[in-house]
């Protein structure tokens, strides 16, 4: 242990525990902008300094060590000054126009300019302004960054796709695309960690509310919405819900409220994937499909922008199975719009995800008797789905947890734990034993697939499971530089499965680039355990008992991998465009 004094009081730490760490566990918060624990610390912002007694001149806290006999001062006079000019210097490259910027209200530098009652800014305003194609689903704002390396940082070793980098030299140093690339160009996955670890508005989703209002006002159109896993784990963050308030039943009311005609849980259109995705790996194994290669998940569309740009040649083992996003707008625009007795155009689909790249998947065309569109015609994230209640004026504690309309009403636990990295290959594994036994497993035989953790066994999760004389080999990895080194290994031969699941972001979809924001904490794995609370707690727990699924290839589709099936549940993937 270590022993020192900060601000007057006398505290003990474990060696080589940083000097802002220390001060953070004894109930001194120093503040902060560039800092992300092991992934940027390079006290860029300079915001962190503190006062070592019998130095004169300041020292980060981010990245000195505390070291025995240490006097230190947080807040004093030469601190404050210092920390004050700092900051001023830095609103003078940004702009401050706070009050139409998606981060205003959660955002690091607009918190730390309070907190140091900064009015004015003492310095000329010099913004740097770069083009940018608003029209993509991730928006930079190059008069809003502040250069703190974050993205550069969780990009190249979190994702290990460097799609950021450092340009230019002395006061013209800027981040920007690397390689000097467009974006459009670039490797990008559209996981959106970028997004949720910038500390300011200079990284955001394109914001895609206004094409949902102007859907609802018109007349022609029946809008139709589903609502993520995930997304159920988060939104209560920033509504004051406790985890088990912030049902999605709650979600739905407020979409009913907003005018969304019919609104239906995605969890529905997650056992409809599993069904087909469960049959087709059955088969694909069977067949000897599999002994070189595994078949891949294919639910994440940032992930599978990965594979396409970083592994091609891989591209042929992914599943053929759309996402449950996209299942869910096929079977909208041809089951749920004969039923309803009407064309596909009227049909407006609209998605709540968790998810960034979800706005680019739902570009994917449909093409179905006569009508020619996309599955899915407009995408809001978590984020956006709290702004949408706000906008509507609707008080949350008002909301009533009703139930998704017919006949796509149920969904099961299997479902539910989508949403969690290890998810989706349980629910398909629990369904695979039904098929190939005619009889359900022990409802948590899989479990041994759950992540225990992002930095566990590098964020791989290998298991081995025998039905009868049967071996099926898998591996669950989330963060896409995990699953470069996993790819890397398969491809040499050094490791061998069956089935491997892929999540982009690390915990999946729950640590999503479209969730809430709370800079500096990892809450993935935390909304990972409530889905399989929920799970656990769920009447029906194995997707092929949803009864309304049963229903839907009772009347429609007769079996998964029918014919039909495969004409509106699953696709081509191809290589151009990611």
């Amino acid at each position: 242990m270590v022993n020192l004094t900060i601000d007057g009081k006398s505290i003990s730490v474990e060696e080589n525990t940083t000097i802002m760490e220390a001060a953070e566990q004894n109930g001194i918060p120093i503040p902060k902008l560039c800092y992300l624990k092991g992934i940027n610390e390079i006290a860029a912002c300079r915001v962190c300094v503190v006062e070592l007694e019998g130095k004169e001149k300041l020292i980060t806290s981010c990245n000195n060590v505390a070291k025995e006999g240490m006097v230190i001062y947080t807040n004093s006079p030469k601190v404050r000054k210092h920390r004050r000019t700092t900051v001023e210097l830095i609103l003078s490259q940004h702009d401050c126009q706070c009050v139409t910027c998606s981060r205003s209200g959660n955002c690091s530098l607009q918190k730390v300019a309070n907190d140091l009652n900064i009015l004015e800014i003492p310095y000329k305003m010099e913004l740097e302004k770069q083009p940018w194609n608003k029209e993509f689903p991730l928006i930079r704002d190059s008069s809003k960054c502040i250069k703190c390396m974050r993205c550069v940082q969780v990009c190249d070793k979190v994702q290990g796709l460097g799609v950021w980098d450092v340009e230019g030299t002395g006061s013209r140093t800027t981040v920007n695309v690397s390689r000097h690339q467009c974006i459009e160009d670039a490797p990008c996955s559209l996981c959106g960690q970028c997004i949720t670890h910038c500390p300011v508005g200079a990284l955001s989703a394109r914001d895609d509310t206004e094409k949902v209002w102007d859907a609802i006002a018109d007349k022609d159109k029946i809008v139709v919405a589903q609502v993520a896993p995930a997304v159920r784990a988060a939104w209560g963050e920033e509504l004051g819900f406790a985890p088990d308030e912030a049902t999605v039943g709650k979600i739905l009311d407020a979409l009913k409220r907003m005018g969304v005609d019919y609104v239906f849980d995605t969890t529905f259109s997650a056992d409809l994937t599993i069904m087909e995705e469960g049959t087709e790996f059955l088969h694909r194994f069977t067949a000897g499909e599999l002994k070189d290669r595994p078949m891949f998940t294919s639910c994440c569309p940032g992930w599978l922008r990965f594979i396409k740009s970083q592994f091609p040649h891989l591209v042929k083992q992914l599943s053929t199975a759309k996402s449950p996003q996209q299942m869910f707008g096929a079977v909208m625009k041809s089951y749920f719009a004969e039923k309803l007795g009407v064309s596909p155009e009227k049909i407006y689909t609209v998605s709540v995800m968790p998810c960034v790249a979800k706005k680019s998947e739902r570009e994917m065309e449909l093409f179905y008797k006569e009508y020619a569109g996309n599955d899915i015609d407009a995408v809001i994230t978590t984020r956006e789905l709290v702004k949408m209640i706000r906008s509507a004026h609707i008080r949350p504690d008002t909301l009533a947890d009703i139930e998704s309309d017919r006949p796509m009403q149920e969904g099961t636990g299997a479902g539910v734990i989508f949403g969690a990295t290890g998810g989706v290959m349980e629910a398909a594994l629990r369904t695979a034993y039904y098929l190939l036994k005619s009889e359900n497993p022990p409802e948590d035989a899989f479990k041994a697939v759950r992540s225990k953790g992002f930095n566990e066994n590098n964020g791989v999760q290998e298991a081995e499971f025998a039905i009868d004389d049967v071996k099926v080999r898998t591996a669950v990895v989330s963060g896409l530089g995990n699953a470069r080194a996993l790819l890397n290994k398969i491809d040499k031969g050094e490791v061998h499965y069956d089935f491997v699941e892929v999540m982009a972001c690390p915990g999946g979809c729950v640590g999503g680039g479209g969730q809430p924001i709370h800079d500096g904490e990892e809450r993935a794995f935390e909304r990972g355990k409530n889905l399989y609370d929920l799970d656990k707690k769920s009447k029906r727990r194995f997707s092929h008992e949803n009864q309304d699924i049963q229903a839907l290839y009772n009347e429609y589709f007769e079996k998964p991998t029918s014919h039909k099936a495969h004409m509106l549940l699953h696709t081509e993937h191809r290589l151009e465009g990611f």
